[in-house]
């Protein structure tokens, strides 16, 4: 399957990153390029470009999209590990970065990695296939009530004990190998819901968040992020779901210092320190225009940060 993989909000996150020709730009989520280009098409040979992600097949498909520009590197790692990778390449700081959240088209659609409740694949959801965690080990191992945490906080699915409870019940009979196994399991609990899509939604987005461990470094991710810019520097975050956007929106909060001074003083004695300023007060949404067309937009929010 061709690794196709619309960018979301492109002209928005372009802008947001406010591009300098000289400049250096991390992509921290390549995926199949449609940012990158962008990216590389606005700096000049004395630019660079750094594309950094987990999932080889990507990096071979932007390798190929890219091949007309020389100053990109590709890198293949966990945007989480932006520090170390950029020690790797002795660079101490950057112009940009851009994090784009979402799952790729080409993940979601080719049933072999076991993203997508459509079809029928192994239980997989590895973004980076190199690790030894995947959805088959989640599903046939965790407990119940570890289960159930993770379908109910990743997931936000009010059925996520009784979904925890029958996945238990039977693996105890055979071991749950396929997709199309784990949706027959869910709608058992979850019937067709008017407007909330497929039942097995929620619960797939949960175990594919926790087999590649998509929320607990977020946080720290950001601010580290933050800390790599240059003065005047700007990162622009995609998110897809609330979990991802609230940890997103702590960080940008948190970095812009929080004074709790009592009102009324004249400055500041609480000693709260800015790294920069958030320049989205509330998140960018795709426009109607990009939700007809792409349906995968829909719940997109994008939030930029500028360093001082």
């Amino acid at each position: 399957m061709e690794f196709n993989h619309k960018p979301v909000m492109l002209n928005e996150c372009i802008e947001g990153l406010k591009i300098k020709p000289d400049g250096i730009y991390i992509d921290g989520t390549m995926g199949g390029a449609g940012h990158s280009k962008e990216i590389a098409n606005r700096i000049s040979k004395n630019g660079l470009l750094i594309g950094i992600d987990r999932d080889e097949e990507a990096i071979c498909v932007a390798k190929e999209r890219l091949k007309e520009f020389e100053n990109v590197k590709y890198v293949h790692d966990n945007h989480d590990n932006i520090e170390n990778i950029l020690k790797n390449l002795n660079i101490e700081k950057v112009d940009g970065i851009l994090l784009d959240l979402g799952v790729s088209s080409y993940q979601l659609d080719e049933s072999k990695r076991g993203f997508s409740y459509i079809g029928n694949g192994i239980l997989d959801m590895r973004m980076d296939k190199s690790q030894d965690l995947t959805a088959k080990i989640v599903v046939n191992t965790y407990s119940e009530q570890e289960l159930a945490r993770i379908i109910y906080e990743y997931g936000e699915e009010k059925f996520s004990r009784p979904i925890a409870r029958r996945i238990v019940e039977h693996r105890k009979e055979k071991e749950i190998e396929t997709t199309e196994e784990l949706v027959s399991i869910i709608e058992e609990v979850v019937k067709r819901r008017k407007d909330e899509g497929h039942p097995a939604k929620r619960t797939f987005q949960a175990i594919r968040i926790e087999v590649n461990n998509e929320i607990k470094p977020l946080y720290d991710t950001v601010v580290t992020s933050i800390d790599k810019l240059k003065t005047g520097g700007r990162l622009c975050i995609l998110t897809f779901h609330s979990l991802e956007d609230r940890a997103v929106k702590n960080a940008f909060v948190d970095s812009a210092g929080k004074c709790i001074c009592p009102p009324g003083l004249p400055y500041c004695v609480c000693g709260a320190k800015s790294k920069g300023k958030i320049i989205t007060k509330k998140p960018i949404l795709p426009s109607k225009e990009e939700i007809e067309e792409n349906s995968r937009s829909k719940s997109a929010k994008l939030r930029i940060f500028e360093k001082n």
